[in-house]
């Protein structure tokens, strides 16, 4: 028996914000089926899975996913270039662990990191 993907399921207090940040700041695609209190998210190789959950509060979400890239430098050059607010903690740098990495919030306080092996 092999494990062969994961797709995180993350929290979204509102399906239309969460929408509109993936798809047009981070340029995911929807697809699936339009369920009222479900989200699902693709671009290149990974998914997005989102449930409604409208009474959370983001400053209490832990909700974290940690998404590899073969060219880190370009994806964060291409968020500053786009004005993706990158979080203020976390710019791209190298960590003792060997990978470059970056971090971002989406509306809901999901916390989105980055990383490339160097």
């Amino acid at each position: 028996m092999t494990l062969t993907q994961i797709h995180p399921k993350l929290p979204m207090r509102n399906k239309e914000i969460t929408k509109d940040f993936y798809v047009n700041i981070l340029g995911f695609q929807v697809f699936g089926g339009d369920y009222p209190d479900y989200l699902m998210l693709s671009k290149d190789k990974i998914q997005l899975h989102f449930f409604l959950f409208p009474d959370l509060p983001p400053l209490e979400n832990y909700g974290q996913i940690y998404i590899r890239s073969n060219a880190i430098e370009e994806l964060y050059a291409h968020f500053l270039e786009e004005k993706v607010p990158i979080h203020p903690n976390d710019p791209l740098r190298l960590k003792p662990w060997g990978i470059k990495e970056f971090s971002l919030l989406d509306p809901d306080h999901n916390l989105i990191t980055f990383g490339e092996d160097v």
